[in-house]
């Protein structure tokens, strides 16, 4: 009994993962998207910036790495709390 579950499971796993694999995008093929072309069409225009990539970064998702900056300084500022020394009571 133990046996014929394990082999019918093994099967519905190898079925799902070789479906899985014909939906997947192939790699190191790129996505056509609308938003990369607009990028690249108005990022000198829009910011006045000659590298997209920082343009992207801190101009058009300044927000997103403010939080980003502030989720590390996070974590720093409570992992330096936790791993300081006692104070040593003169």
């Amino acid at each position: 009994m133990k046996k014929t579950v394990f082999i019918a499971a093994a099967i519905l796993l190898g079925a799902f993962i070789t479906g899985a694999l014909d939906v997947v995008h192939p790699f190191g093929d790129p996505l056509e998207v609308p938003m990369d072309d607009y990028f690249i069409a108005n990022a000198l225009n829009d910011i006045s910036a000659e590298n997209i990539v920082t343009a992207i970064v801190f101009d058009y998702r300044g927000f997103d790495t403010i939080g980003e900056a502030a989720v590390l300084f996070t974590a720093l500022t409570a992992v330096s709390v936790l791993l300081r020394e006692g104070r040593k009571k003169p």
